[in-house]
């Protein structure tokens, strides 16, 4: 992989956390909760002649779309975003996400239109903290170029408010320790097997539960037009709704992948089965989800019942709570169930990326 000198795919995430905000318009003050500034740096300050690019967004316009729009290009801006926006104006803080590295800074402002004279402060306090995601990697061979991708998160919600027993640790031993268990599992098996036509790259996420940012970051160090495939495994610590001998895969009407995996199952008890959950998104929820953007048929393996695991995201994840029998029939799956990606002479249609 590009720039990979270790085991560990080392990185820092910059968090801006908002101190204060005034400004004024015209010579007339601005309160507070009128201004939203996206950036990665402690003072933020912009007037006429600070060189700042302006906007308008006015009523007839998607004000979601258009600052996503304009934070993409890391163009330094100021957006004046019409008062008839003003009961979702508080929705722009959603933009103000830890980020890799410094971007350029945004400044939103309610204002009906571009003033001729303004003047705008904005603080944060700055703090950097190291993350690093773990991989390894099996070279391919005679089509080495293209990646089969296998991942999992290794994070979970480390230390909360104790419970009703006293615990106050999130073990996460389904969310997903699970899935880490299963990737390892794989990376030994197609060692063994030293049959694999197309490189083979494992995976496992950091800070997946507080935003997918090792997945993100993984996502933007590699070329997405060499990744054939990424099987992400999450929560297969019990069992699916349908009982043993099954999970389901996320994302399944997008791309053949999963028809493609249940192939290679014929003859043998087990099924994958579509996403029984779709309301609930789970494609776009999971370490996949950056991948599948770009296009990628990159799809997510789960058994978790969404709709009554009274463990998730408790302190009630704990190893006990695990099916390994089911577990190790599931990872036996993914591994002759992929042997056709794997090898190259299976290859998944490609996911319809996002707009961005």
């Amino acid at each position: 992989l590009p720039n990979l000198q270790s085991y560990k795919q080392q990185f820092e995430m910059i968090k801006a956390s908002f101190v204060s905000a005034s400004g004024s318009v015209q010579g007339r003050a601005v309160s507070a909760d009128s201004i939203i500034g996206i950036a990665t740096q402690e003072l933020l300050e912009v007037n006429e002649a600070s060189g700042f690019t302006s906007f308008l967004l006015d009523t007839s316009m998607n004000m979601q779309q258009e600052a996503a729009r304009i934070i993409a290009t890391n163009k330094k801006a100021i957006v004046f975003v019409h008062s008839g926006h003003a009961k979702n104006f508080t929705r722009l803080k959603r933009f103000k996400r830890d980020s890799f590295e410094p971007k350029e800074p945004v400044l939103f402002v309610l204002a009906d239109a571009i003033p001729a004279t303004y003047n705008f402060e904005v603080k944060h306090t700055i703090s950097k903290a190291a993350l690093a995601n773990v991989i390894g990697v099996i070279p391919g061979k005679k089509l080495k170029e293209e990646m089969v991708i296998f991942s999992a998160h290794y994070d979970h919600l480390g230390i909360g408010k104790p419970n009703a027993a006293g615990d106050s640790i999130y073990n996460g031993a389904n969310d997903d320790a699970a899935g880490t268990t299963a990737v390892m599992m794989l990376a030994d098996y197609f060692a063994k097997q030293k049959d694999n036509e197309r490189t083979l790259v494992f995976v496992a996420f950091t800070a997946e539960e507080i935003g997918g940012f090792g997945s993100r970051y993984f996502s933007n160090k590699i070329n997405p037009d060499k990744a054939v495939a990424m099987v992400n495994i999450e929560m297969i610590g019990t069992q699916s709704e349908w009982g043993k001998n099954s999970a389901y895969i996320t994302g399944y009407e997008k791309s053949d992948f999963g028809k493609i995996l249940q192939g290679n199952l014929a003859g043998t008890p087990f099924k994958f089965e579509p996403d029984p959950y779709p309301k609930q998104n789970l494609f776009y929820r999971s370490d996949n989800a950056t991948l599948a953007a770009l296009g990628v048929p990159a799809h997510t393996i789960s058994t978790a019942q969404m709709n009554g695991d009274k463990t998730y995201h408790t302190q009630d994840d704990e190893i006990e709570t695990l099916d390994v029998e089911n577990m190790a029939a599931i990872i036996r799956a993914i591994a002759i169930s992929s042997k056709g990606i794997v090898s190259g002479k299976e290859t998944p249609s490609r996911v319809e990326k996002l707009a961005r």
